[in-house]
């Protein structure tokens, strides 16, 4: 499947999250991650992250795609981080 992650967290908890993310995903900008996962390595990579965020004040989102067909990706400005995948 193919996701879009999107985290919030303290600046403390920042570049552990970020590390855990680079695992699985691909970063593309702050705090944003995508990227095609299995559900064993999504499974792995929410655990990670529940492990280090404060559910009472950290918040991650996790947008599911099973198909891309409808889909499309558009930039507007600069691409923080170019990648061959395309929504």
């Amino acid at each position: 499947m193919f996701v879009i992650l999107v985290y919030d967290v303290t600046e403390r908890k920042v570049a552990k999250a970020l590390k855990i993310c680079r695992k699985y995903l691909t970063w593309i900008q702050n705090s944003v991650f995508e990227g095609d996962i299995g559900e064993a390595n999504l499974k792995k990579l929410k655990k990670e992250l529940g492990q280090v965020i404060d559910k009472e004040t950290d918040s991650v989102i996790i947008y599911r795609f099973n198909s891309l067909n409808y889909s499309k990706r558009e930039v507007m400005g600069i691409e923080k981080n170019t990648q061959d995948i395309i929504l």
